[in-house]
C-alpha cells in the first residue's frame, strides 16, 4: 500500500549538501505582517552559525512564549529570503499532522547548539 506518487530521488551528495543544524529558540514574537499566519523567531546555533532569524508558519500550534528555550532543526545553508519587511535566514523544520498543522521536528534529547544532522 502506498502513501502516494513516490518522490524523486536525489543523490546522497545533493542530500550532504543541506546543512541542517540543531538550534535553541531565542525569542518568538507575532509576525502580524506575514501574507499567512507566522511567527518570528531568532533561534541560536552556537558560535560558529549564531542566532538566525526565521519566518515560521506554525501557529496553528504553537504560541510564541512556549517556543522560548525549545530546540529545533533548520536548514541554515539556505539564502535568505525577504517575507515583508522580515529577512528570514533559516528554515525551520516541521511536518504536517492530520489536520494541515505543522508540527516542529526536534532532537528527542538535548544536544549542543549548532549540532550537524548525520
Amino acid at each position: 500500500m502506498s502513501d502516494g506518487p513516490a518522490a524523486p530521488q536525489i543523490a546522497l551528495d545533493d542530500f550532504l549538501a543541506v546543512d541542517i543544524r540543531a538550534g535553541r529558540v531565542v525569542a518568538a514574537e507575532p509576525f502580524p505582517e506575514a501574507r499567512k499566519p507566522a511567527l518570528k523567531l531568532r533561534v541560536d546555533f552556537g558560535p560558529d552559525i549564531g542566532v538566525r532569524n526565521s519566518s515560521a508558519q506554525i501557529t496553528a500550534r504553537y504560541a510564541p512564549e512556549a517556543l522560548v528555550g525549545r530546540q529545533v532543526l533548520a536548514v541554515v545553508n539556505f539564502p535568505p529570503r525577504r517575507i515583508g519587511p522580515f529577512v528570514s535566514e533559516v528554515l525551520v523544520l516541521g511536518v504536517s499532522d492530520d489536520d494541515g498543522a505543522v508540527v516542529l521536528v526536534a532532537p528527542d534529547a538535548e544536544v549542543p547548539p549548532g549540532a550537524r544532522l548525520h
